[in-house]
């Protein structure tokens, strides 16, 4: 399952994604990942959340963030949740390729794991690709 947080810079996504990723730690029974560029919620979110830095790994592209992942998931069945904060720095701005990975990991997570992203922009530029998940 797919969830957005949408809106410009600067409107309190992060805080939001933040806020959810330790309630969820409290409430799911399951490893948590959270995937940033750059290391910035190191001393925000729980010890006990899975802290990706996409920088690390080189992941550049929607097609590479797939295949990372899908790496992950093949590697671990316990992830309930998959947190992402800024996807348009990790894979880029084209919006169309977003909507194509957004269907991609919705048939990947299935019912069993819940996948939530950051984008940094208003409803009104997503095209219905993307927007059928916000």
């Amino acid at each position: 399952m797919i969830k957005l947080i949408t809106g410009k810079k600067g409107t309190g996504k992060t805080k939001i994604l933040v806020d959810m990723i330790n309630n969820a730690v409290k409430d799911t029974n399951g490893d948590l990942i959270c995937i940033e560029k750059g290391a910035k919620l190191t001393y925000d979110i729980s010890y006990k959340v899975r802290l990706v830095d996409a920088d690390r790994f080189a992941i550049e592209g929607y097609d590479a963030f797939y295949g990372f992942i899908a790496g992950m998931f093949a590697g671990n069945y316990d992830i309930k949740e998959v947190f992402i904060d800024g996807i348009l720095k990790i894979g880029g701005t084209d919006f169309d390729e977003l909507g194509k990975l957004l269907e991609k990991l919705n048939i990947l997570s299935g019912n069993d794991t819940q996948i939530t992203f950051t984008i940094s922009a208003d409803n009104s530029e997503l095209p219905e690709s993307v927007m059928q998940f916000v």
